[in-house]
Formats: C-alpha cells, structure tokens, sequence
C-alpha cells in the first residue's frame, strides 16, 4: 500500500513538469542556441516543479481531510444511528468545502504552467 501511494505521489509531482519539458524538446536547436534555450527555460522548469509540488501537496491534504471526515461520520452513526440523516448532511457539506478549497489551491498552483 505504502509502494502504490509513493508511486502515486510521484506522478502527480512529476507529470506537468514532464509534460513541459516534452512541449520543450521540439522546439530545442543544436549548438549554442540549445545551451541559451536551457538557460531560459530553468526559471519555467523551476516554476512548475513548484506548481506540482504544490498542487500534489493540495490533493493529499484534502484527501486526507475528506477521508477523516468520512470516518469520523461513520463512526458517529454507528454510535447513534437516529442521528444519521444530520450526520450525512454535515458530512457532505465539510467534504464540499474541502474540495471546492482543494480545486481552487490546485488551480493557483498550476497557474505557472500557462503563465510563463
């Protein structure tokens, strides 16, 4: 379990900045041109490193918080079942607020790949 989320995790780091630095290749020349390309485009790279890092960070931590929430509520059910429908109704509307907090986090983290 431990393999499949580190794996996980490093995907999701990893992919955008694979993916601008495959957009990169075709337009890379040969000689002196390349070694001023690379130069420029470190500050890119660096940038959606950071971006993946972050938006990787956002979608564990909201998971975690979504998944604590989901335990905590079954939990509290199997407690006092009569209490079920507040329960779940709480529980639905503390999930919504994550995500839409998780989506908007994720969203300024990957701005840096469509701004530079």
């Amino acid at each position: 379990m431990k393999r499949i989320f580190a794996l996980t995790l490093l995907a999701v780091l990893t992919l955008p900045a694979i993916a601008a630095h495959a957009a990169d290749a075709t337009t890379l020349t040969t000689g002196s041109n390349l070694l001023a390309q690379v130069q420029v485009d470190n500050g890119k790279g660096l940038a959606v490193f950071g971006g993946a890092i972050g938006a990787g960070l956002v979608l564990l931590g909201a998971g975690l918080g979504i998944g604590r929430i989901g335990a905590s509520a079954v939990e509290s059910i199997a407690r006092q079942p009569e209490a079920s429908g507040k329960i779940q109704g709480a529980m639905i509307v503390a999930a919504a607020l994550i995500e839409g907090a998780a989506l908007f986090a994720v969203v300024v983290c990957l701005l840096p790949l469509f701004l530079f």
